[in-house]
């Protein structure tokens, strides 16, 4: 089992009310692959730089951090890739845990 972390931009056009819910999916997606989710860490909703597409120039940022196999990512990717509610998803590996300072 390896420690990723998973860095989510949702899509909050016009469903801001609706992170909660989307943030419970996204838990429910990488618990259904095999993973286990150690932390969920909310950001804000952030403006981007460049806008690709008018109809979306901001987003909510969510970081996972949470374990699984290898196989793990792949599936994860394919299954946002179709997410309406997630616009952007980039996963990479975590580093490891900080032991507690005595």
């Amino acid at each position: 089992m390896k420690r990723y972390e998973g860095l989510f931009i949702l899509n909050t056009a016009g469903k801001e009310e609706s992170i909660k819910e989307a943030i419970d999916k996204i838990s429910a997606e990488i618990a259904a692959a095999g993973g286990k989710v150690e932390t969920v860490q909310k950001m804000d909703k952030k403006t981007f730089a460049r806008v690709a597409d008018k109809k979306y120039s901001t987003g909510f940022y969510v970081n996972f951090v949470f374990e699984g196999a290898p196989a793990i990512v792949a599936q994860l990717r394919h299954r946002f890739a179709t997410n309406e509610d997630v616009f952007r998803a980039l996963f990479t590996l975590a580093p490891a845990p900080k032991p507690a300072a005595a």
